[in-house]
Formats: structure tokens, sequence, C-alpha cells
């Protein structure tokens, strides 16, 4: 082989060089902890749109929400008005619907957090963010994904921790490292849905996903969509409001 044909070979591959090196594997628990924390502070306050779409309607709902580091959680319904004043309560591993239309506190046990909210395609769980992806799951496996590019973390829930999934697979965009989907599957192996993380902005220091986007499988028509309308970070939360005397105060 000639010097001129080696010359020719060698420069792919030294072009090659630095990008296998800045795409090296990342830590997979690492990956999830950032997902974990994505919306967590000292103190969470934000406003949400959920837009419910079924084939024959679309319904929305305004609410507000507060949490408190990883343990603390409360949603208040706003809008509309048939459903204003509907209150969900996290406090550790403790879950209540507060249902203005017949004034009662209702405790959710564990085996349900995997349950539909308020007819939506969030569970209870999603909407207090109750589970940890970090400590409630153990990593299988990461790759390279190439639908959507990035790296996918593959869990499967531990057997002593109720209410979860039987398998997660989360796909990290390369860059920031951010989640940008998630399939879901039951203790059946089935996928049971699939979650879109978009609309990555900066908000109070850090990027967050504004939009996500929950469609189940094998249902046509079918999904739910999480907007993030205002969101601050690191705000003082008086104690009382994560508690049940100011959930049941609301009647």
């Amino acid at each position: 082989m000639n010097i001129g044909r080696i010359g020719l070979l060698l420069v792919p591959m030294l072009c090659a060089a630095p990008s296998a090196a800045q795409d090296t594997v990342p830590a997979a628990q690492a990956l999830l902890e950032q997902f974990d924390e994505l919306y967590r502070s000292t103190g969470t306050a934000a406003r949400i749109e959920i837009k419910i779409e079924r084939p024959k309607k679309v319904r929305t709902m305004q609410m507000r929400s507060w949490s408190q580091g990883e343990d603390k959680a409360l949603v208040v319904i706003d809008a509309p008005a048939r459903d204003a004043g509907t209150a969900t309560l996290r406090v550790g591993s403790n879950l209540w619907n507060y249902l203005p239309k017949i004034s009662r506190t209702i405790r959710v046990p564990p085996a349900l957090m995997m349950g539909a909210w308020m007819g939506s395609d969030l569970t209870n769980d999603d909407l207090v963010r109750e589970s940890s992806y970090a400590h409630d799951y153990s990593v299988a496996g990461i790759s390279p994904s190439e639908e959507p590019p990035g790296w996918q973390v593959d869990l499967a829930a531990k057997p002593e921790v109720p209410g979860l999934w039987e398998r997660v697979e989360v796909v990290f965009e390369r860059t920031e490292r951010l989640p940008i989907l998630a399939r879901y599957y039951d203790r059946k192996g089935r996928l049971s849905r699939t979650m879109r993380l978009e609309e990555i902005k900066k908000i109070g220091g850090r990027l967050i996903p504004t939009r996500i986007v929950i469609v189940p499988e094998r249902e046509e028509g079918r999904r739910t969509v999480m907007t993030y309308l205002h969101v601050e970070f690191d705000v003082e939360l008086d104690e009382s409001l994560f508690s049940l005397a100011q959930l049941e105060r609301r009647r």
C-alpha cells in the first residue's frame, strides 16, 4: 500500500476520533437521578394545563401544583367549574384525593398508584411523582438509541416496591442528557403507553421539558397532554400547605 493511500485511510479515522470521545457512555444512575430531580426543589410552584383527548371529545383542565423536596406535593384543580376544588395531596408514601362534590377525602393505597387520575392517561404516580426511577427500579442496561437519537436506559421494577410498571425504557438526548421519551410495560410485558417530553426551555436556571404527551397503546385517538404554563423553583412554601387539615379546609 502506498503512502498516499495510507493518508486517505487515516483522515476519516482522525476525524472520527473526537466524536467518539464526546459520545462516551454516560452513567445510567446519574441520568435517572437527573430525571427524578427535573421539577424538584426546596419549593416548586407551577400552573399546569392538562388536555385529555378522546375520539369524540377533548377536555381541558387548569390546575396549580406545589411540591417540597422529594416527599410532599399538592395539586388543586381550578377549572373547569365542575372539577374546581378537587385536590390531590401526597406526604411521604401517603396519597389522598379530596372530592368537593361529596365533601370527602379518600386515601389512595399504594397498589392504586398506577390508577388513572381524573379520567386522563396520567397515573396518580405521574401527578405527584411518588416513585423514583433511580431508587425503585433496577438498571437492566444502557445502549445507544437511534429513534429518537440518544441513550436508552432499560429499567426493571424492584419486586419489593409496590405500584410500579414492570419495565420502563427511558431515552435521554445526547447533549444535555435530558429525558425525551419513556416507554412503560405492564405485568404481562406488553407496551402500555409512551410518554414524550417536549419543548425544552430554560426556566429558573434549569432546562426542563415543558410539554409531556402520554399516548396509551391499543387505544385509538386517545392521548393526554400536560403543559407547564408557569414554573418557579426554590420558593418558600408554608409547611401547613401539605396537610390534611388544609386539604379538607377547602370545603
